[in-house]
């Protein structure tokens, strides 16, 4: 009775894991799962993504080395480490949701944040459904250019990793 228990517990969790992951999709800051290093051109990298209102980006570093602070726009830009918003070190395999529209600046005090350990991610609200193909009558109107919005199938990848961890944490917790 009690290993059936431990089961629905771990299917309840995961359930719950991959419902609630379905807001937005993970991106491994710097592309990689280990990126988070001073090796890394952070301004290139960002300037080619685009980031969304809900989703998480991905911070995979050595926590005895590196850290992860919020910080506003001129602690950025000057790489000051004190008085940031939110220090997001955790374990040195740390996610942070983008919850609001706006550009969200990070660094990684110590010194390093000269050597270039700093993002800038510009986050945007999800775009409206893109309008269907003209039909052959109205060839001659204007294209849409707003890019289409993210699918579903984006956000598969998160909802699969988080419930994956859930499950991982539970089981390893209770068995």
């Amino acid at each position: 009775m009690e290993g059936l228990r431990k089961l629905l517990i771990v299917a309840a969790a995961v359930v719950l894991a991959a419902a609630t992951a379905a807001e937005g999709r993970l991106v491994y800051v710097g592309g990689g799962k280990t990126t988070w290093a001073a090796n890394v051109n952070f301004t290139e990298w960002s300037s080619h993504q685009h980031f969304y209102v809900g989703d998480w980006i991905y911070f995979g570093f050595d926590k005895h080395t590196y850290n992860v602070l919020e910080v506003n726009k001129t602690s950025y830009e000057t790489c000051n480490d004190v008085g940031f918003i939110k220090n997001i070190t955790r374990g040195g395999r740390d996610v942070y949701q983008l919850t609001e529209a706006k550009t969200y600046y990070f660094l990684s005090g110590r010194g390093f944040c000269y050597g270039g350990l700093k993002v800038a991610i510009p986050v945007e609200n999800i775009p409206p459904a893109a309008s269907p193909a003209p039909s052959p009558a109205n060839k001659n109107s204007a294209a849409s250019s707003t890019p289409p919005p993210p699918s579903a199938a984006r956000f598969i990848g998160l909802g699969l990793l988080t419930a994956a961890l859930a499950a991982s944490a539970l089981s390893t917790a209770m068995f």
